[in-house]
């Protein structure tokens, strides 16, 4: 498999967004947040989706240059529209927004609709966390794309719809529990399509509802659909999945999931962001969060078990390695951002093979 360097990456994703029609706001924006998605073994939300994204700013779907439209605002509260622009560029402003109010007012509130995928929550979460504040952010797919269907059925009636859950505070940073609804993502699914690869058992159902490896089967027509989290209790992943749809959807003006959806396009969301100086106190809340820390990790563990993780361990650990060993790749993937630069005019960066 192909491996590069985050640095290298980044400077070669970032060429190919400029020469793709992103302003330079938006390419250090973007090409930074695919970048560190892979750096923290997100890859379903990194750079495989650079052909995408740019693929839909060639059709004039995605809006290059579009920033973040106030619809409506009050003192703790931000209803805003993406326009359809880069959804990461509209994200970081509205974050911005949001923590100066909850820095004033202890709690912020705001919702967007119309955005192009907004990529890793986790990476707003952690914007929050920087400036010590908490937060809740999750989104829908505004209607479109509908991959996950209720226990017992066999067609799509819901998105992935994540939910990330962002705290400060930690021995090695902050804590953020990032995750879909879904038993997988269904970006991990299209990785192992691009590369010709099985999905791992348990995670997707062919058109008539039975379980199967092939990622194909998820895009048929017919198609299949991805397994709500929660195996044996899937109508729990479901259900949370089910809120999170009228949350985002409902509440932003956007869309929530309806008959005959159109292929993917964005995301609508729901953020809240907490400032803790208001409530229970900094000091307090980051004590708290340190004796917990402690307790957790110092439970007795089982034989063969020599590590406890909590929300962020994993990618925390992938990132140490990935920064010192490099990003690896698939070589479908690979070979799809070789084929962008050898459209876009953009010389492609040296990798170990």
């Amino acid at each position: 498999m192909p491996s590069i360097s985050s640095e290298s990456l980044q400077n070669f994703v970032e060429s190919l967004l400029l020469k793709g029609g992103a302003n330079d706001e938006e390419a250090r924006i973007v090409s930074k947040s695919l970048v560190d998605a892979n750096l923290l073994g997100h890859d379903s939300h990194g750079v495989m989706r650079l052909p995408f994204y740019l693929g839909r700013v060639k059709e004039g779907i995605l809006k290059a240059g579009e920033k973040l439209q106030i619809l409506n605002e009050t003192p703790a509260a931000i209803a805003g529209d993406g326009c359809w622009g880069f959804g990461q560029t509209v994200m970081h402003d509205m974050m911005n927004r949001l923590i100066e109010k909850a820095s004033s007012l202890g709690v912020a509130c705001g919702t967007l609709k119309r955005a192009s995928h907004i990529g890793r929550l986790g990476e707003y979460a952690e914007m929050a966390a920087a400036q010590g504040m908490a937060s809740i952010i999750c989104a829908n797919t505004h209607g479109s794309a509908p991959r996950v269907a209720p226990v017992g059925g066999k067609r799509p009636r819901l998105g992935t719809n994540p939910i990330c859950i962002g705290m400060p505070g930690g021995i090695e940073g902050p804590f953020v529990l990032d995750f879909g609804t879904s038993a997988t993502a269904e970006g991990k699914v299209r990785i192992k399509k691009i590369a010709g690869e099985q999905v791992p058992p348990g995670l997707i159902l062919d058109p008539d509802g039975n379980p199967t490896t092939d990622p194909n089967q998820l895009y048929g027509d017919p198609p299949g659909t991805i397994l709500p989290m929660g195996g044996d209790q899937a109508y729990k992943g479901f259900g949370l999945s089910f809120m999170v749809e009228m949350l985002c959807g409902a509440l932003s003006g956007g869309q929530c999931a309806f008959p005959d959806p159109p292929p993917p396009q964005g995301n609508c969301v729901f953020i809240i962001v907490i400032d803790p100086k208001h409530l229970g106190g900094q000091s307090h809340l980051l004590n708290e969060i340190t004796n917990l820390e402690k307790y957790v990790r110092n439970v007795p563990m089982k034989e063969g078990i020599n590590e406890i993780f909590l929300p962020g361990d994993p990618e925390k650990k992938t990132a140490t390695v990935r920064k010192e060993k490099g990003i690896s790749l698939d070589r479908g993937n690979w070979e799809a951002l070789i084929q962008l630069a050898e459209d876009l005019g953009v010389e492609v960066p040296k990798v170990e093979e």
